[in-house]
């Protein structure tokens, strides 16, 4: 952390520093450039592993792919060596189940060494016992959001020099330690940058803005942020809180979206809790939008991928990716909230919990709000407009087989592998997704299939209702005949009128006068007058 940065922004206070406890420890660059980091980090591994000393090794790689193909090309280079010593190879990331992260803490069995790979999770969230050598591979995984076409984009950077310092600094927690970095030096120098960029530069400001608003903020191009957000997300947020209801014209916070405030959500879900009590399906939609505040509660764990994607599709409903998650709360909660089944289903039993603390929160809050807890029962239509009404600015239509176009931008979206409406022989019309990620393609997250009127209906400001059954060929002829027809009325209307005046003026008499030379033309004047 910058001390110096958080000093000046309260108002130069002055800065303690307290020392933790930590070793010497020794940084080697690469003498060329990487070109493939897996590769590079097995053989820093194997050749570390080979050596007498003792010490467990940290791998850091961007992602859990990187780090499941690791796992396996380090295994199998492992198993071609002969008489090598024994070697445990743990993955660890934010998706893995719960046992299987507890493994990295365990201690190995005498005689044997620990290679642990990890995401950046590894970095500052924890700290391993026994940890002497680290190889840093140099990236992480970031999401940046773009506000102009409103998608987050998951993609692999360099880390910076702050994210190197730090790994390498794991490597010096419990004695002397070397750290192994997969880039030269002068690539640590020049081209990383010194910090990370801060994550409110890089993210949908939507939550922050509507904050802001309820504690009285007016002029939020004008607030003094510690690290200013591009203006173009500022008034992207506003724009998408003034869709939802929650401003008005004049940027003002509505009553809405003072209620919208109450809740630890991103606002279309809290637009969505809030309208479900009025649409009479809010027991269903609360337990949708705790499921959609932790991460992905399946896994897929590696070499049982096929059992578990056959097992989640027990749990999917074809037209509806909330309803797929809705429909599995329910099964969890028919067994008693039991961990073994969720074991039995490739289900995180740890997030599941959190849904349900989740849940409980937002049921307070709805309590105190004055807003009844009500169940549509099986009527799935009621919770699909429901989703509807606060993602219908993120609505797609089909233009291909799986492919998607956004209503209002254009951009190509596409479902995911995972998603319960991928594969199906009829895919629906309209969609309307909870986000749109860019990783390999643009894919939609969390997709429910609309009804094209409840689109109209919802978001006016967007969608109108058109007439259906007749190609624009057909419109554009009945426009002509329609033209036509108007033409010729005109022409007979005119006709009509110049005849009528012909007629007129044949019934009105002529009167003649011979006007005398050198007289004046006799004054007429009033008979009533008597003259």
């Amino acid at each position: 952390m910058d001390s110096s940065k958080f000093a000046t922004f309260f108002g130069n206070v002055p800065t303690f520093t307290i020392p933790g406890r930590t070793f010497p420890v020794e940084t080697f660059f690469a003498k060329n450039v990487c070109e493939d980091y897996v590769d590079g980090a097995v053989k820093q591994a194997l050749q570390i592993h080979l050596q007498p000393d003792d010490g467990d090794i940290l791998i850091f790689m961007p992602g859990q792919e990187d780090i499941e193909v690791t796992c396996e090309v380090l295994t199998e280079r492992l198993a071609d060596l002969d008489a090598a010593p024994p070697l445990t190879v743990l993955p660890i990331y934010s998706q893995l189940p719960a046992d299987l992260q507890a493994k990295i803490f365990q201690r190995a069995p005498p005689g044997q060494r620990k290679c642990i790979v990890a995401t950046n999770i590894a970095e500052t969230s924890l700290t391993v016992d026994g940890i002497m050598y680290v190889i840093d591979s140099g990236y992480c995984k970031l999401k940046v959001y773009n506000p102009r076409i409103g998608m987050d984009a998951l993609q692999i950077y360099p880390v910076s020099q702050a994210n190197a310092r730090q790994r390498a600094g794991r490597a010096g927690r419990t004695g002397p330690g070397k750290a192994f970095c997969l880039y030269t030096q002068r690539q640590f120098q020049q081209e990383l940058l010194a910090a990370t960029v801060p994550e409110i530069q890089r993210t949908n400001l939507a939550n922050t803005v509507l904050l802001l608003k309820s504690l009285g903020v007016e002029d939020l191009l004008a607030f003094h942020f510690m690290d200013p957000p591009p203006q173009d997300t500022i008034l992207n947020s506003m724009y998408q809180l003034w869709i939802l209801g929650a401003l008005d014209g004049t940027g003002a916070l509505t009553p809405l979206g003072r209620q919208m405030a109450e809740f630890p959500l991103d606002p279309p879900q809290c637009h969505m809790l809030i309208v479900s009590a009025e649409m009479g399906c809010s027991a269903e939609v609360l337990i949708i939008v705790s499921m959609l505040s932790v991460p992905t509660v399946f896994y897929r764990p590696q070499g049982r991928e096929e059992e578990a994607d056959s097992v989640k599709e027990k749990f999917q409903v074809p037209e509806s990716d909330h309803l797929t998650l809705l429909h599995l709360y329910n099964q969890w909660k028919a067994n008693n909230y039991s961990s073994a089944w969720c074991t039995e289903h490739f289900v995180h039993a740890k997030a599941l919990r959190k849904v349900r603390e989740v849940r409980q929160q937002l049921r307070d809050i709805l309590t105190a709000q004055r807003l009844p807890l009500v169940s549509c029962g099986t009527d799935w239509d009621t919770v699909r407009k429901c989703i509807c009404s606060a993602y219908f600015q993120q609505a797609a239509r089909l233009k291909g087989i799986g492919e998607y176009v956004n209503c209002r931008t254009g951009m190509p979206c596409h479902l995911h592998p995972t998603s319960a409406l991928f594969g199906l022989g009829n895919s629906p019309d309209y969609v309307v997704y909870h986000e749109l990620m860019m990783t390999s393609k643009e894919y939609m997250h969390c997709v429910t299939a609309v009804d094209g009127r409840w689109l109209a209906e919802l978001g006016p400001m967007f969608f109108s209702v058109k007439e259906t059954g007749k190609s624009n060929r057909d419109k554009r002829k009945e426009a002509a005949v329609h033209l036509q027809r108007m033409e010729e009325e005109m022409k007979q209307a005119e006709q009509k009128m110049a005849e009528e005046k012909k007629k007129r003026e044949q019934e009105v008499p002529v009167k003649q006068e011979i006007a005398t030379p050198g007289l004046n033309t006799p004054r007429r004047t009033p008979h009533r007058l008597g003259l």
